[in-house]
Order: structure tokens, then C-alpha cells, then sequence
């Protein structure tokens, strides 16, 4: 299903969508991404000077990148999002702070659209296609989460099959930058496969600050990977049926594996990010650009994005220790895993959620209840039960 972007296009036009979303279930474990899926452009901006057959060069889009997405989202029963516009009018893989956010010249091509862009103009791309197109991205992995399932990322990327007539030795590669919990098993699966040389981190790298997969995967600490085919594969339709049905049975396989669910689910963050304009930040936080000790100059949706980070965290961390009981942190703290599924419950209810109590623990454990139970409750000393009625709490949490 398309979805149109709550903005108008150039002109006014409000027919023009910055995204579309394809259906899938939130709880298949993946949200699949495209970036490049389209050489289109809204009403009012032509080609931008360009002639049409630069428009089929991968200065445009990603060649064979959108039906590979469209019929692993298929095969998966996943959700995707996938671009609408050219990356000749805005490049969503690239930081907002990005020079390379609008070309003014693409592998030789001049783009007379760009040449004299203002502030203005890009501050208006950013907002009408850009942003919406991110934001789609957003609701999707909150969708998910809120159903317990915080899915992997796999964004779809195609590259050419030679550069400044050097050819590229590739098939395909995988791209990513710190977190490799599902870079690494995919990049094994696909050289398992016969005849196929793999590239790890080729023939760009996946170290690049501020794109998709860093503001939606790193600072979300999900699991995710950014695949790149080379083009010549997957030109026609038996090229894209064959690379979807290869990702997608990898996909499929990698998902069911026990020794990487857990893993590939888990909400983690690698270390710290160093901000170019101060202190390194911690993974997961957006920061606020020029920080301070004095906590007001904090905007407030700012605030609002640290203090969500701060929960993932929280909830991923006690869904490593899993040693630790739920009535050792009452005896010691007056709370538990079951307060925090209580006040998640009650703060979507605030918002006209209605959020089931088996759900909302699945959100904190990671797993139904009883399961968890099942897996890790020990039973619990007379010495903690006498505590625990010293310090139960009288709100029913």
C-alpha cells in the first residue's frame, strides 16, 4: 500500500508521495529498507535540466533495487519502506548536514536543477520528502517494537558493475559499521552460496555518519545491514527474482536460527559516537547539537528522544540479566519488571492505546510472560518473601 506524505510536493501538488509502505506483519522479525527505490521527481521540478536518459543511471536511483525489495517483503511477509523520489532531488542515505545531501554533480553529469539550490530550497526537500521519508521509517520500527518485536534492518542497495571503466569483482556485498550481529552471519550465508564472491564493507563503506542505517539502526540499537548487488544482476525481472528468493531464503533461515535470535533481537548499543561539534555522545541518544550542563537548553522533543533511549536501554539490559529476579529489584529498589509493563500499559492508555497486559510485559521481557517464567524464575527464599512484604508496594504495581 502507498502512503502519501502529510506534505505537498512542489507547487502544491499533494499527490506526489515521499514513501511508500508495503504491509508485512510487525512481528516477522525484519523491516526492510530502500533508499534508492525510485528516479522519479514531483510535479514542478522536470528532471532538473537533466535529459531523460540520465535519469536511468544510477546517478537517479538504484537499479533493481525496489523489485528485489518488493518480493523479499513478500517472501518475509515484512513490512518495507521504500523512497518515491530521485536521490537527484534529495538523498535520504546521507546526513541532513550531508554535502553530498543535494548533487550538483554526479559521476560527471551536471544536474542544472542543483547548480544554484539555496538553503531554502533544500531546507523545503528536507521537509517534504526527506523527513516524511524517514518519519515512515520511524513509525514502522515503533510498530514493531510495541508488539515486542524489535525488528532487523535490511536495507537494499544496488552498485554499478564498473567505475571510471575499472570492473567491479563483486556480486554483492554487505555493508555496515559497528554493530555486526547480522552483518556477519549474512555475509557467511551468501558466500555459501555457490560461485558468488562477497565484499564486505566494498565498494563503500558502511562507516557512514548520519545515513539511514545510522540514525535508525546505531542510534536505535537494532540489528541491521545494508546489502549492495551489482546492477548487471539484477537489470531484469529473472535477475531480481533470483537475488529476492536468495535474500529472502537467507533471511528466512537466519531468523529461525536459536543461536542468533536472542542476539539478532536485542536492543544494543556499541560504545559511544563522537559528535564533530563536542563530547562523544552515547549510542541510541540524539543529541542536542551545541550541549550544555544546564539541562533547559534542551529542546523538549529532544528530551523526549534521550529519555525513550534511556528506556531502551533499560529494558535491554534487563533482558540480559536475566539472573536477576524480579523480587530481588522489588526487595531493593520497590520495583520490577512488572512495574515497568504497568507503567508502559498505563501511558499508552494515556494515549487512547489499548495495550493488553500480556502484551505490555512481552514489550519489557522479550518474550511472553510465561515463557519467561518458565526459563528463569527461581523460587524465592523465605528471607525474600519477608522482605518483599515489607516492601511491597500499595499501588497494585
Amino acid at each position: 500500500m502507498r502512503e502519501q506524505a502529510d506534505r505537498p510536493g512542489a507547487n502544491g501538488d499533494a499527490t506526489f508521495a515521499a514513501y511508500e509502505r508495503l504491509d508485512g506483519a510487525v512481528g516477522s522479525g525484519c523491516l526492510l529498507i530502500c533508499d534508492h527505490a525510485s528516479n522519479a521527481f514531483p510535479p514542478g521540478y522536470g528532471t532538473l535540466g537533466l535529459p531523460s536518459g540520465e535519469l536511468e543511471r544510477h546517478i537517479a536511483y538504484d537499479i533493481g533495487a525496489a523489485a528485489v525489495t518488493r518480493q523479499v517483503s513478500r517472501s518475509l511477509g515484512a513490512p518495507a519502506v521504500l523512497s518515491c523520489f530521485s536521490r537527484l532531488l534529495i538523498d535520504p542515505n546521507r546526513g541532513a548536514d550531508d554535502p553530498t545531501l543535494v548533487m550538483r554533480i554526479s559521476d560527471g553529469a551536471v544536474v542544472p536543477g542543483n547548480a544554484t539550490v539555496d538553503a531554502d530550497e533544500i531546507a523545503c526537500r528536507v521537509a517534504r520528502y526527506y523527513e516524511p521519508y524517514h518519519s515512515a521509517i520511524d513509525g514502522a520500527i515503533d510498530a514493531a517494537i510495541a508488539t515486542g518485536h524489535p525488528p532487523l534492518l535490511v536495507s537494499i542497495h544496488s552498485f554499478t558493475e564498473a567505475w571510471k571503466g575499472r570492473p567491479r569483482p563483486w556480486h554483492a556485498t554487505v555493508l555496515w559499521d559497528k554493530d555486526d550481529r547480522l552483518a556477519v552471519p549474512l555475509v557467511e550465508a551468501l558466500r555459501r552460496e555457490e560461485g558468488l564472491v562477497i565484499g564486505e564493507n566494498e565498494p563503500y563503506s558502511g562507516e557512514l555518519k548520519g545515513d539511514t542505517l545510522y540514525r535508525h539502526g546505531t542510534h536505535r540499537g537494532l540489528a541491521h545491514a545494508l546489502i549492495e548487488i551489482r546492477q548487471d544482476l539484477i537489470r531484469d525481472e529473472a535477475g531480481q527474482r533470483d537475488w529476492a528468493e536468495r535474500l529472502g531464503g537467507i533471511m528466512q533461515s537466519l531468523l529461525a536460527r536459536p543461536d542468533l535470535a536472542q542476539e539478532l533481537r536485542a536492543i544494543r548499543y556499541y560504545g559511544s559516537y563522537t559528535d564533530d561539534d563536542g563530547p562523544a555522545v552515547e549510542a541510541g541518544a540524539v543529541a542536542a547539537k551545541h550541549r550544555t550542563d544546564d539541562m533547559t537548553e534542551i529542546d523538549q522533543a529532544t528530551k523526549t528522544e534521550l529519555e525513550a533511549a534511556v528506556f531502551r536501554r533499560l529494558v535491554a539490559f534487563l533482558r540480559e540479566r536475566t539472573d536477576v529476579q524480579n523480587i530481588d529489584l522489588m526487595n531493593l529498589a520497590g520495583f520490577c519488571r512488572n512495574c515497568l509493563s504497568n507503567w508502559y500499559r498505563d501511558a499508552a492508555g494515556e494515549r487512547g492505546i489499548e495495550l493488553s497486559k500480556d502484551a505490555s510485559r512481552e514489550i519489557v521481557y522479550g518474550m511472553p510472560f510465561a515463557e519467561w517464567k518458565a526459563k528463569y524464575q527461581t523460587e524465592a527464599t523465605p528471607e525474600q518473601l519477608q522482605r518483599f512484604e515489607e516492601v511491597r508496594p500499595q499501588d497494585g504495581h
